[in-house]
């Protein structure tokens, strides 16, 4: 890890003379530094793998498709789009204003701050900064200390490919990200947790700038009748083995239809050993908990949920010395265990049941609304009451994780569990001002002035009769 950070101060500055400049760059600028950073990333691919194993053990295969492809895929969805997103656009002219013209322009907001997160430490810092290139600011990224070895790849990355008053990245504890929100961003983009994104968000308003907070929570899977069961069983099965289940949107539990329990739980025991077999700790697929901190948060959410009455029905021994957690099942569960309070966050999957749809329906709104609700099963009518009835970020039928990547649909959470949006046009948008340009060629505006004579009157009366 670099240990000599450049001085933030300086390099703030500096960024803040740049994005003046940059504010009337050229698409092609800006995509020469999308392509730079596509480059780099193909071809460093076996070295971001390395980094990627040595902080917490992850595969090379999962660190291409969960770190190597979305970065890749969205940096060509950028590239060719990013002309057409930059062209001014214009809205319809209202009667009352015939005679005028507009247009739209986006502009970029200026300096940013990225502050992201440990879980997929190269994903989620290039993508919030490949948005940030396209809508022409500059950027300084605050990688997670909890991965050093991918922060200091980073940092080596952004080094070689950018001068420090476009892109720069200052590595360091929990004190250099405080240290960084006190200085006059005009926009933050922040991953992690609701606890700490309140506290970006407050230490935003002390400047007025606008937040970008990517958070998480309580994401539920509802399985219901007609369900393909083993197709199913995959799909949740992935979602919890996929980073060890440290994934925002991670299945957090599942609700399932009572007569479908016991058949589903079997069918989710098979789902894991297929993935992997049963030895989870000697295979080189499914990687460790971050630390032994956040080990001993999900053991002990265990711990204490099984001394309330939960029941394991699936999952092998736990080894704080390995941060090891082997995917888990628990049923006998009930909104009031430890489980149930907080984002687990690990491959750890508490299952409640249902009777009848609605009592899934309010158990999903007795909590946070989540960053995702996935949906297997199910009728055109229950389908249709839980994108109504519930609030939460994108919802997936018969799938996980794909509303990521999946370019033209924004990302992102509500409330507690995010505010605004990333990837693709969107995700330029968060980094854009839309600033409105209007022209008057020839409309009598100057007809309502004063003074307010009765001929003034009786046109405002037309006009707010057939024209507003």
């Amino acid at each position: 890890m670099p240990s000599n950070n450049p001085d933030f101060n300086s390099v703030f500055e500096k960024q803040k003379a740049k994005s003046l400049e940059l504010r009337s760059s050229k698409a092609s600028e800006r995509i020469s530094k999308i392509k730079a950073i596509k480059s780099w990333v193909e071809k460093n691919q076996s070295g971001i793998a390395e980094a990627l194993y040595k902080d917490f053990r992850k595969s090379e295969t999962e660190v291409k498709i969960s770190e190597i492809m979305p970065v890749i895929s969205e940096a060509r969805f950028i590239i060719k789009n990013l002309k057409a997103w930059m062209a001014p656009k214009s809205v319809s002219v209202p009667l009352l204003f015939l005679g005028t013209s507009n247009k739209l322009l986006a502009q970029p907001k200026g300096n940013a701050l990225i502050i992201s997160p440990w879980n997929y430490p190269l994903l989620l810092a290039l993508k919030p900064l490949m948005a940030a290139i396209s809508a022409g600011c500059t950027a300084i990224i605050k990688p997670s200390e909890l991965t050093p070895n991918t922060s200091d790849l980073l940092h080596r990355m952004i080094e070689e490919l950018f001068p420090e008053d476009e892109v720069c990245v200052f590595t360091g504890g929990a004190e250099m990200a405080i240290a960084l929100q006190k200085l006059p961003f005009n926009h933050v983009f922040f991953t992690g947790s609701p606890t700490v994104g309140k506290l970006v968000m407050k230490a935003a308003s002390e400047h007025l700038a606008s937040v970008t907070l990517e958070l998480g929570g309580k994401s539920p899977c509802v399985v219901d009748s007609g369900v393909n069961l083993k197709a199913a069983a995959k799909k949740i099965a992935f979602g919890k083995f996929l980073n060890a289940g440290q994934t925002c949107i991670a299945p957090d539990y599942i609700l399932v239809k009572e007569d479908l329990k016991e058949p589903f739980i079997q069918t989710l025991k098979e789902a894991f050993e297929n993935l992997s077999g049963t030895d989870y700790r000697n295979n080189s697929d499914f990687c460790r908990i971050i630390n032994e901190k956040h080990f001993e948060r999900i053991d002990d959410l265990i711990d204490k949920s099984v001394q309330e009455g939960a029941s394991i029905v699936y999952g092998s021994k736990r080894e704080q010395s390995d941060c090891f957690i082997p995917p888990t099942i628990l049923t006998d569960i009930n909104l009031n265990m430890p489980l149930m309070e907080e984002e687990i966050f690990g491959p750890v999957l508490p299952v409640l049941t249902y009777e009848n749809f609605d009592e899934a329906i309010n158990l999903i709104n007795q909590g946070e609304k989540p960053l995702a609700i996935y949906m297997f099963g199910g009728s055109s009518a229950t389908k249709k009451a839980l994108e109504q009835k519930t609030s939460s970020g994108p919802i997936v039928h018969n799938d996980f994780g794909i509303q990521f990547i999946y370019h033209g649909v924004p990302f992102g959470g509500i409330n507690n569990s995010g505010i605004g949006v990333s990837g693709g046009y969107e995700g330029f948008l968060e980094f854009s001002h839309l600033k409105p340009v209007i022209k008057n060629h020839f409309n009598p505006s100057s007809i309502f002035y004063p003074p307010y004579t009765p001929k003034v009157k009786k046109l405002l009366n037309f006009a707010m009769k057939y024209l507003a």
